[in-house]
């Protein structure tokens, strides 16, 4: 049972990353800023200074959006297949989607908030509590309790 929880842990992390990569690769210059933005950094560390340093990100956002559009397609592939271990591993079905979905959107709060700065209101964080919790009474009933149950209604 715990390689399947891993597993469907693992597959909703990578669905995070997948959809911040799409965010990445097709938002709105979002890389051109931050590459804009380092390169400031970078020269103000140095002794001296270029004024023409940020036209480097006029062409380099394209390989850095071409790079997260692989590293879209690639946690994709990486994710369904963690997907499919924790359904062969996991004894229900249902707890490996819960466990997916509650992974990818605990993963999604965290590397928006880490990557594009994003909050989130107080009712996002009791829907994810509420999530959680129903997580926690489905990894803590008893898979017999409820075949016994099936097989006296019959």
């Amino acid at each position: 049972m715990f390689p399947g929880v891993l597993y469907a842990l693992l597959a909703g992390f990578l669905g995070a990353v997948a959809s911040s990569s799409a965010k990445l690769s097709l938002g709105t210059d979002y890389l051109k800023g931050v590459c804009e933005t380092g390169l400031r950094t970078w020269g103000e560390q140095r002794r001296f200074t270029q004024h023409n340093d940020t036209s480097a990100c006029d062409w380099l956002h394209i390989p850095l959006r071409l790079l997260c559009g692989g590293l879209l397609f690639t946690c994709n592939a990486v994710m369904w297949t963690f997907l499919a271990k924790a359904l062969r591993s996991s004894c229900s079905s249902t707890r490996t989607t819960v466990t997916t979905t509650a992974s990818n959107f605990i993963s999604s709060a965290f590397l928006g908030q880490l990557i594009f700065g994003e909050t989130h209101v107080a009712l996002w964080w009791v829907g994810i509590s509420l999530t959680l919790s129903g997580l926690l009474v489905l990894h803590h009933t008893s898979p017999n309790l409820t075949q016994s149950h099936d097989s006296k209604r019959e």
